[in-house]
């Protein structure tokens, strides 16, 4: 008699069902992966942000929600996305545009508070590069997990169904 041990989504090497086209369990860190991965998404599309932020529209949070999804649980305001290689992000490439993305948004939040209106960071000159670095990281992260970087970002009760789901 043969007996197999339970699946174990979370074992490198098995595949599981799709979230929106990105593979689940992939990634030992996946949930935080779908955090940052959100986090990006929202902060490299202007007219999502000019349509449901600066609108004040609900079920996104702001800009401040998405600084702090993309570095709550991931500490990357204090270390390198490096370091999270192999469990967040795919490889040194996909880190290092992580990297420059939190940083130049980082340095925005900081010089405009993490309080502060909509219009703050749009109206920073510094805005639009760090939307650019962003939009980098979001796209070279949702190919990799096959998904179309175009798609509009999901509202954040989407985000806490399907990483809950899983």
């Amino acid at each position: 008699m043969i007996v197999q041990a339970p699946e174990n989504p979370s074992r490198r090497g098995r595949r599981s069902p799709t979230m929106g086209g990105m593979p689940l369990n992939d990634m030992p860190w996946w949930r935080w992966r779908s955090n940052v991965r959100s986090a990006l998404h929202m902060l490299s599309d202007p007219v999502f942000q000019r349509d449901v932020w600066l609108a004040g529209a609900d079920g996104y949070g702001d800009v401040t929600d998405a600084v702090y999804r993309l570095v709550e649980d991931t500490w990357l305001d204090n270390w390198s996305a490096e370091k999270y290689v192999g469990t967040i992000f795919r490889d040194s490439q996909e880190a290092a545009l992580v990297d420059t993305a939190v940083l130049r948004v980082l340095r925005i939040m900081h010089q405009v508070g993490p309080d502060a209106q909509v219009s703050a960071y749009l109206d920073n000159p510094a805005w639009p590069e760090a939307v650019r670095a962003a939009r980098d990281a979001h796209v070279r992260m949702a190919a990799a997990d096959g998904e179309d970087p175009d798609t509009p970002p999901r509202t954040l009760e989407v985000l806490r169904i399907m990483t809950r789901s899983a």
